[in-house]
């Protein structure tokens, strides 16, 4: 037996007390239908204020889960069908060239335009922004340093940053030799030098399904081939897929997302990511995690990475601080142990060093405690915004669409019923002012023609609310 809300929990009260209506719900201890203890009666019975129970119940009345009868109460409502997962993709039958970078292009322009609400980016912090303190920070670190913090900095990285990522993945159980850490410009310049690590111009590099479209315009841009693996929308990438692949096609490396994939969210089970490795390494086909989203978990633990499990040393694990604090400072890393020499080089001719400033500041943020305490609000809002997006999109959109139930991150992905155009709803929406990533620029083969994705990485707002309920009005509109 456990208290039902405990001010120990990680969570807020208020979400503690829509999670006890769920238990309740779950259990059979409510009925659809039924009427709620009142306000004053439940708030005295867990020892929390009044204010604390109305926030819950509007939340659940916002998601739908219960309603609001005028001088009556709250009642629990009809529950709506579940929505059904993305389907899996079927398995590629050869390396596919890759081509997306007119529409990629057609994206970010739409994103970086004045007035569009920026559903097709992908960037949490905005539900929780960290500005405040990293400019306290700042201003500490140019006050301490002074022109020193203006410099130039190592070209591998600033040596306390790299020892405050040693230690992170301390707590993880890793060890990790700061000498096998590079510091880069964002994970974007951290998977570039991976891949010209592992492989070269026409080379087929094996990459999860739907994928990130930076990973795919990377790719391209380095003349290399994309073979797409599909991936189980709560489980990550296939393995028996990924083993078939291997023993009909000659992979030069694959990139995958072992914790919080984009645009799924799904996040591999410790077995399957042990799995991972030893099925790779038996293959000799290096793997470039792609690790961006780990710290953005809504499980209770952070995933620890693949890099964890390699015997071989062949894992280069990339990750960056764009998705958690700082996007503008573009800082992120690699740990490449087996390649770390002609990693520093790649990086030399690249672009010589990272911003010292920039490094110097995310260390002491770092050091200081003021990044872990961020994150955990960032992950309560990401949470409570996925449900809230979920809900609006469940009452919103034609029937039979199928929608993802991220694991952690800031994206849904969505999957109109047969005969949607996501590029038609794309170009549609830009009418209104709202942006979405169409599920094309996911795939080299053109695979989602009736995907998209939309971030609740987000300051919530009413407008944001209306947006996603003309998406769904649009689409209603692609039936009729």
């Amino acid at each position: 037996m456990a208290f039902a809300v405990t001010r120990e929990h990680n969570e807020f009260l208020y979400q503690q007390v829509i999670n006890l209506v769920r238990q309740m719900r779950e259990q059979g201890t409510l009925q659809p239908g039924e009427k709620l203890p009142s306000l004053r009666s439940l708030a005295a019975k867990l020892s929390v204020s009044v204010p604390t129970v109305k926030q819950g119940y509007e939340e659940l009345e916002r998601l739908g889960e219960i309603e609001a009868r005028p001088k009556s109460g709250y009642y629990l409502a009809l529950q709506l069908k579940p929505a059904a997962a993305p389907r899996r993709a079927k398995l590629a039958s050869k390396a596919i060239a890759v081509k997306k970078q007119s529409l990629i292009e057609q994206v970010y322009d739409a994103i970086h335009t004045p007035g569009v609400v920026p559903l097709g980016i992908a960037n949490p912090v905005a539900a929780y922004s960290s500005e405040k303190m990293l400019a306290r920070t700042m201003r500490r670190v140019m006050s301490q340093a002074g022109q020193s913090a203006i410099n130039y900095g190592p070209m591998d990285g600033f040596a306390p940053l790299k020892r405050q990522l040693a230690l992170r993945y301390l707590d993880m159980g890793l060890t990790i030799d700061p000498a096998d850490l590079v510091i880069t410009n964002g994970a974007q310049e951290a998977l570039a030098i991976a891949l010209q690590c592992v492989a070269g111009p026409g080379d087929i590099i094996a990459v999860e399904s739907p994928c990130y479209f930076g990973i795919l315009e990377l790719i391209e841009s380095l003349g290399m081939m994309a073979f797409e693996i599909p991936l189980c929308p709560d489980d990550g990438v296939w393995l028996d897929d990924l083993e078939q692949v291997f023993k009909t096609q000659k992979i030069a490396a694959g990139i995958f997302s072992t914790a919080i994939s984009n645009p799924l969210g799904c996040n591999m089970p410790e077995q399957n990511r042990r799995a991972l490795v030893e099925l790779m390494e038996h293959y000799q086909v290096p793997l470039i995690e792609d690790d961006v989203y780990s710290d953005l978990y809504f499980s209770e633990h952070r995933a620890i990475p693949a890099q964890a499990y390699s015997r071989k040393r062949t894992v280069i694990t990339c990750s960056s601080f764009s998705k958690t604090c700082a996007p503008g400072y573009r800082v992120g890393w690699m740990i490449a142990p087996r390649y770390i020499e002609q990693a520093k080089r790649i990086k030399r001719a690249l672009s010589c060093s990272s911003s010292l400033i920039n490094q110097w500041t995310l260390s002491e943020f770092i050091a200081s405690g003021d990044y872990d305490r961020n994150m955990k609000q960032l992950r309560r809002t990401l949470l409570l915004h996925r449900d809230r997006m979920m809900a609006i999109v469940k009452q919103s959109f034609p029937q039979n669409t199928r929608i993802s139930c991220p694991q952690g991150g800031g994206v849904l992905w969505i999957e109109l019923p047969p005969d949607g155009d996501a590029t038609l709803l794309f170009h549609q929406a830009l009418t209104h002012k709202i942006s979405i990533a169409p599920g094309a620029i996911f795939s080299p083969s053109n695979k989602y023609a009736r995907c998209f994705r939309i971030s609740y990485g987000l300051a919530w707002s009413e407008q944001v609310e209306q947006s996603i309920k003309k998406l769904g009005e649009l689409a209603q509109q692609q039936y009729t």
